[in-house]
């Protein structure tokens, strides 16, 4: 089997044959799992679809009863309004979430929450792009990620969907955030460590907007971040911690097999197996459990994209062991309980 390929250099390449050689049993198989952030797409030389999705979490064992897809650019429409093109991506992604649905490939519901990309920036004009989001995903559409990722070191950057710096405050972009609220809508937050700060200010300007914090934040660990993890383990957390006092801010736990993060999990001659992983994130998923709380933290896997890293199976079990001594009502919170109350998840019983 051969590796697939990532655009642009920005993700790291996927190598089967690699991650056959690292396969985990599921730790705690019958604990309930809401995968809170995933992709599908199909890119030139990577296909992940709803069949790819299912059979990485088939082959994991774990007890994955539903997801929430996240916007990557799929399936934008090729005409039409470009403004609108967009919705594209939750029509196609409503679809899948339909299939699943059905029963016909079990009892999982993927895709029961999609949040989809509108350019904030259009302001008030922004409006009927949300609206048709909603229209095409009834019971599913659940929210907007305008990514702001900005960096004074452009390698850092996918270019696909790099920001200008200080997105964040501009006044346009924060007339179209406005109008999420009152859609019941909520916003997800792509950026660097550095950029905590500015969501900081934004949450507290508008405290009635529930805000998700992806990835922990961001954290770079390459280019001009490189070798500097203790300074910016410091820095990153205090952010976080100024952060987590916005009562309308959550934050995901997963993310972390990125190129950005610098882990180096993709060197080695075998996966990394979940006690390393857990080992290393051990420090950032604590801190942020600590500072947040459990029904404001959930887990997810962030997968194709880390799967670069390691495999799906792997991921899961890291999670596990990090929350081996939680209260049954806290795993329970992490690992489904506040994503489906967050994205308003509409799932049997």
């Amino acid at each position: 089997m051969t590796s697939q390929a990532a655009s642009a250099g920005n993700y790291l390449a996927v190598r089967p044959d690699w991650l056959a050689r690292g396969v985990e049993a599921a730790l705690d198989p019958e604990l309930p799992i809401i995968d809170a952030h995933h992709h599908l797409w199909d890119r030139p030389n990577w296909r992940y679809l709803f069949d790819e999705y299912r059979a990485d979490i088939d082959a994991s064992g774990h007890h994955v009863t539903a997801s929430v897809f996240m916007q990557c650019q799929a399936m934008y429409r090729s005409d039409g309004p470009a403004a609108m093109r967009v919705v594209g991506e939750t029509e196609f992604v409503n679809g899948v979430g339909a299939m699943s649905a059905s029963g016909h490939y079990g009892p999982r519901r993927l895709c029961a929450g999609i949040v989809g990309h509108a350019d904030l920036r259009l302001g008030d004009a922004v409006a009927p792009v949300l609206e048709a989001h909603i229209a095409a995903a009834p019971g599913r559409f659940r929210g907007i990620r305008h990514i702001t990722v900005w960096d004074a070191d452009r390698s850092l950057m996918n270019p696909l969907s790099a920001g200008p710096p200080g997105l964040l405050g501009d006044g346009a972009f924060r007339a179209g955030f406005a109008r999420l609220a009152p859609l019941g809508l909520v916003f997800d937050a792509w950026l660097f460590h550095p950029q905590i700060g500015e969501l900081t200010e934004l949450a507290r300007a508008f405290p009635q907007t529930t805000i998700v914090l992806d990835h922990l934040g961001g954290i770079v660990g390459i280019g001009a971040y490189r070798d500097r993890r203790d300074d910016i383990f410091a820095e990153w957390s205090r952010a976080i911690r100024a952060l987590a006092r916005c009562e309308n801010v959550c934050i995901k736990l997963g993310g972390l097999g990125m190129r950005i993060n610098g882990f180096g999990f993709e060197t080695r001659d075998v996966p990394p197996p979940s006690a390393v992983l857990a080992a290393a994130w051990r420090p950032y998923i604590e801190l942020c459990i600590e500072a947040f709380g459990t029904q404001r933290c959930m887990f997810e896997s962030n997968f194709p994209v880390d799967k670069g890293s390691y495999g799906y199976g792997s991921v899961w079990n890291a999670f596990k062991r990090l929350t081996r001594h939680a209260s049954t009502s806290d795993r329970m919170n992490l690992f489904s309980g506040t994503a489906a109350r967050v994205y308003a998840l509409a799932l049997p019983g």
